[in-house]
């Protein structure tokens, strides 16, 4: 089984920067998609980047483009969301999944399958 664990998050000033990363443990990462999802109080989920393991290929939302960054340390196992230039809408508890058999874009527009690993979460809260 596929043990995600998110970590990184905090509070952070308007304009500031987070890296939240996602250790995986149980199976490597090759051959998955990992997305990085939040959801905020009274929102719905939204997938804000997302990266195919193997091929590097990633998506970006359009509220996380130029903005945040999505990047895999193979040797960890691990992917990480560099956060900068944070904005007070940005508050949100982020989750990351994996899931095989998809795209980056699928697994960030559609969302994972009812097969895919999710780690705990870990909360940013931008805020001055």
């Amino acid at each position: 089984q596929l043990f995600l664990v998110e970590s990184g998050g905090g509070l952070v000033n308007p304009g500031g920067s987070l890296r939240l990363s996602c250790v995986a443990s149980g199976f490597t990462l090759d051959y998955y998609v990992i997305g990085w999802f939040r959801r905020a109080p009274g929102k719905e989920r939204e997938g804000v980047s997302c990266i195919s393991f193997n091929d590097l290929s990633t998506y970006y939302s359009d509220s996380s483009k130029g903005r945040f960054t999505i990047s895999r340390d193979v040797a960890k196992n691990t992917v990480y969301l560099q956060m900068n230039n944070l904005e007070p809408e940005d508050t949100a508890k982020y989750y990351c999944a994996a899931d095989r058999i998809t795209t980056v874009h699928d697994m960030c527009v559609t969302g994972p399958s009812d097969f895919s690993s999710w780690g705990q979460g870990t909360q940013v809260n931008v805020s001055s």
